[in-house]
């Protein structure tokens, strides 16, 4: 395990980490990027999923079932500064999702997490990172306003998986 993931270890919990968004859309994609940060400062990682989940689709129910727990980060349009990280925790992200259910993809984030609560797999610790995008025009990166919170949202992922397993 690298050295920036020794301290995290989900001991008999498993954690989904999903990146969702199109990585075609420069902004969109930023949580397609930090997912792939996390795959290489994490490797070694057995008790965490790291999953690109491009633009959501309901075949990722059966990766939400396997998992006690679900990190989701997306760009999110919350009327911030681009590039300004917000975590919505537990009820405050459930909040935040019923307040906005438009999304580009092609099953809502809503829409997975009704399915986990019909089949019995809603996970009980639960956190949406958004990220306030400043450009969803074509292009493989995120805009230089947005890049920066690539790393910090890793870091803030990790340190949210730390704080879960203290708890």
């Amino acid at each position: 395990m690298s050295r920036k993931c020794e301290a995290v270890s989900t001991i008999m919990t498993k954690t989904l980490v999903l990146g969702i968004g199109n990585n075609l859309l420069t902004d969109e994609g930023v949580g397609i990027h930090v997912i792939h940060r996390l795959q290489e400062d994490c490797p070694d990682s057995p008790d965490i999923t790291f999953l690109d989940g491009g633009t959501l689709s309901f075949v990722l129910a059966g990766e939400l079932a396997a998992h006690q727990r679900l990190i989701v980060v997306d760009a999110t349009h919350m009327g911030l500064n681009p590039g300004e990280i917000t975590c919505f925790e537990d009820t405050d992200m459930d909040s935040y999702l019923k307040g906005n259910r438009k999304s580009v993809h092609e099953v809502g984030l809503t829409d997975l997490l009704d399915i986990a609560r019909l089949s019995d797999h809603f996970p009980q610790k639960r956190a949406l990172i958004g990220i306030q995008p400043l450009s969803l025009d074509w292009g493989e990166a995120p805009t230089a306003a947005v890049a920066p919170a690539v790393p910090e949202a890793a870091r803030m992922i990790l340190s949210l998986i730390k704080r879960w397993d203290s708890a």
